[in-house]
């Protein structure tokens, strides 16, 4: 027999020896599924792995706020089988988007659940005027996947009552102007019901993984609690006249609560609002008033008005924080854990010199 016949041989006994791969884990496709933005993205591939094929609308950097759809947005969206949004009047073009796809698919609000903090309990935020630029969220919060709004007009009138409400129970429809600060994620209580939310619809979307699904949430909650624990940690060494921060917008309200901060701002909720001069001179007073030596940049904001109060001020600009959106994969806030980490480390550095 010649050398080449008996290596076809040998290689033909060792091809029949390796086991085959199973026809389903062959023809199996992964479940195509839609975040509508970074944060939202990366908690997604956590939690869904190798099992989803993955499009997330607003990338790094990106502010959702003001995010204008695509075509190629449209068509992720009419083939995804699960779309995961924030809710909370977050994303104002989604309905939208998904009326014009159209969407067919399974539906995740990750908010649901949440204590929300409601636009009248701002702690501190006085730097704006706290109902300007939130109309335009009207036609996405009236009807945010369907869901009724009888639940909101009820909470409308009993608001007054209660210093937090149940996102489950009053749902996140019809908050006319934003009624609800939409940054819940900046809790990292908060965080794990988004995971929780995330691995029920990825569950719905994709039965056969639930396992996975559910064991994967629970590392990454896991994660998450040891983080807040760091950050506890960290901030809760600040002193009481030094634990006030300054940044654009109001995006850090549930930061602020978690961790016995204050944040001010001259921008609302949202960053289509434009700050009044009015606005701008009260806080540029309050902060000379109060001693407060360090403002913050965002990294979806423009960076100019921070800068033009820190010159009226003397305050010193103690770094950018990631409020709306994660980081590119080469700085330091590409993932959500390690945003909720660059923004306590950031604060605690600019407040503690």
């Amino acid at each position: 027999m010649s050398l080449n016949r008996r290596h076809f041989l040998t290689g033909a006994v060792a091809a029949a020896a390796v086991p085959a791969t199973p026809l389903f884990a062959q023809s199996r496709k992964a479940t195509p599924v839609v975040a509508t933005f970074s944060v939202l993205g990366d908690m997604v591939a956590r939690i869904g792995g190798d099992r989803i094929a993955l499009t997330t609308l607003v990338g790094p950097n990106g502010d959702a706020h003001v995010y204008k759809p695509t075509p190629a947005d449209a068509r992720a969206v009419a083939e995804a089988s699960l779309l995961v949004a924030n809710g909370l009047a977050f994303e104002g073009w989604l309905d939208r988007l998904v009326k014009a796809a159209p969407f067919k698919g399974q539906n995740v609000v990750a908010t649901d659940g949440v204590k929300t903090i409601a636009f009248e309990e701002e702690h501190g935020h006085d730097g704006h005027d706290k109902h300007e630029g939130h109309d335009k969220h009207d036609d996405h919060d009236k009807a945010e996947h369907g869901h009724k709004e009888d639940g909101h007009k009820k909470h409308a009138d009993e608001k007054d009552d209660h210093d937090e409400h149940d996102h489950d129970k009053h749902g996140h429809e019809g908050h006319d102007h934003g009624e609800f600060d939409p940054h819940a994620w900046h809790d990292l209580k908060n965080g794990e019901v988004y995971a929780r939310n995330i691995a029920k619809g990825l569950t719905a979307a994709d039965p056969k993984g639930a396992s996975a699904y559910k064991e994967a949430a629970e590392r990454y909650i896991a994660e998450m609690r040891a983080l807040d624990e760091e950050i506890r940690a960290m901030l809760g060494a600040l002193p009481a006249e030094r634990r006030t921060i300054v940044t654009p917008h109001d995006a850090f309200g549930y930061f602020a609560k978690a961790y016995g901060l204050e944040f001010l701002a001259p921008q609302g909720f949202s960053t289509e609002s434009e700050p009044s001069a009015a606005d701008v001179a009260r806080l540029i007073t309050q902060i000379k008033k109060r001693g407060i030596d360090a403002v913050f940049i965002e990294n979806v904001t423009d960076k100019r008005l921070i800068e033009q109060i820190a010159r009226e001020t003397g305050a010193k600009v103690g770094g950018t924080l990631y409020s709306d959106a994660l980081s590119a994969a080469d700085a330091p806030a590409a993932t959500y854990l390690d945003m909720m980490r660059h923004n306590a480390t950031t604060i605690a550095g600019a407040l503690s010199s």
